[in-house]
């Protein structure tokens, strides 16, 4: 269970905004990793990214474990995408809901039945701290979820567990092409997260986030969220040149046998270039059969664009982790509040 304030100034660690939210994570009685102890700094080093499908990953770094887009339906259930508008799941999650491990908060880009489905609705716990937009906030409210924190585009969300802090922030995402299915399809957002580590000699109580805002970030990932390629996105880049690893929503989702609402594998290439991860992973490609974009297709198209030799791609099927690994200088940078040059 979290915490939340809201602070009346400060900046968010790559931008001159202030957090909207502050969540103090609930340690269950446990002291979360300290960058005073020498033997918990690896545990600041390394993250991992376990593949659950559709856009479901549980990623884990120094105590904090993030689940993003909760989707545990199994293969022939049914998902609700809007006014008449049903697709069918072709897989299995690779993991059921009762067996996720515990959870501090949950990055929903959406609320679609792909990404937060029936089964989540009845059985989450209806404690755990959602950020997500301030439609999907409305929506869950009306089912009982109790800690929800919504955000406008470039609005940022502050996770803390000691020395751990992760900064989340919207990024500009569109659903459907303009105008034409707005009547049908929710808002959505994309999200960075920014995976600061720093100490305050005074703990939590102590936080400013105007100095978290001066501290150097050991690690930035990008979530694409359910988005088309447009304007807005060029912006991301220019206000977040460095993005260590990228999970990119594909699939192509085609609804009414016409309109494509998610990047297909031509899409795809070019928001990678354009957001320029150093490490690319796509996610939502195969779950749906309303999903006509696979990822054989971006995988062709990735060979044949000479993409897979600008940029370290990482395939991870059902049940798969990647492994992430931080270097040790933009962890220890924050270890004593020093301000990187």
């Amino acid at each position: 269970m979290s915490t939340p304030t809201n602070p009346a100034g400060g900046v968010g660690p790559s931008k001159d905004t202030p957090f909207l939210h502050n969540l103090l994570l609930d340690t269950d009685g446990k002291t979360p990793p300290s960058l005073q102890n020498p033997s918990d700094l690896d545990s600041f080093l390394s993250g991992s990214i376990f593949f659950v499908g559709t856009a479901t990953c549980i990623i884990k770094w120094a105590g904090i474990t993030i689940m993003t887009d909760p989707n545990f339906l199994h293969q022939g259930d049914h998902v609700h995408l809007g006014p008449g508008i049903y697709s069918k799941r072709l897989t299995n999650p690779a993991i059921n809901l009762e067996d996720i491990p515990p959870i501090d908060a949950i990055v929903l880009s959406h609320f679609h039945d792909d990404h937060f489905d029936s089964h989540v609705q009845k059985n989450l716990d209806k404690t755990i701290p959602i950020i997500t937009t301030p439609q999907a906030v409305n929506e869950l409210a009306k089912l009982g979820f109790l800690a929800l924190f919504p955000l406008q585009t470039y609005e940022s969300a502050l996770l803390v567990k000691g020395d751990a802090k992760i900064a989340v922030t919207s990024m500009p995402a569109q659903h459907s092409p303009v105008g034409l299915l707005d009547f049908a399809l929710p808002e959505t957002m994309g999200s960075m997260l920014e995976f600061i580590a720093s100490h305050e000699e005074g703990g939590a109580a102590e936080l400013s986030t105007r100095r978290i805002g001066n501290l150097p970030t050991a690690f930035r990932m990008y979530i694409s969220g359910d988005t088309l390629m447009y304007d807005d996105l060029k912006e991301i880049p220019k206000r977040y040149p460095n993005i260590d690893l990228g999970l990119f929503h594909l699939g192509g989702t085609t609804i009414l046998k016409t309109f494509v609402v998610t990047m297909d594998a031509k899409q795809g290439i070019e928001c990678i270039r354009l957001i320029h991860p150093e490490t690319a992973i796509p996610i939502h490609y195969n779950d749906y059969d309303v999903f006509l974009s696979t990822l054989e297709d971006f995988k062709n198209a990735a060979r044949e664009s000479g993409l897979d030799q600008e940029t370290k791609i990482v395939y991870l099927h059902h049940g798969d982790t990647h492994a992430f690994v931080i270097d040790k200088s933009r962890v220890l940078d924050g270890s004593t509040g020093a301000v990187s040059s």
